[in-house]
């Protein structure tokens, strides 16, 4: 039909960066994980948490959101294949850069 619009017609390629108190954040950075909602435990385990950026993505409503995997999730290379489970979404109003330092500190690799 002539007209209707199909969501999979449209091609939206995500920012390469999203500024997030006056850093660029790009896939690679690191991030502390603060979720606005605490709706279920998984918000609440994950406060706190530094993560690695897999992915930067936006929705048809153009809707930042970040694609991270956890320092500390032992299936670390699950999330950075894509697999469900070992990637969680954030907006950027719910995480903080870290800087590098930090972030190995954290780890344990100091």
């Amino acid at each position: 039909m002539i007209g209707e619009w199909n969501p999979f017609e449209e091609v939206k390629a995500a920012p390469e960066s999203v500024r997030v108190f006056g850093i660029d954040l790009r896939v690679g950075d690191r991030v502390r994980l603060w979720p606005q909602k605490t709706a279920d435990i998984m918000d609440m385990a994950l406060a706190g948490k530094v993560a690695v950026i897999e992915a930067i993505e936006q929705d048809f409503e153009d809707q930042i959101q970040f694609a991270v995997v956890l320092d500390d999730d032992p299936g670390r290379e699950f999330g950075m294949m894509r697999q469900p489970g070992h990637r969680f979404f954030f907006s950027p109003d719910e995480v903080e850069p870290v800087e590098e330092a930090t972030a190995v500190q954290e780890r344990g690799e100091a």
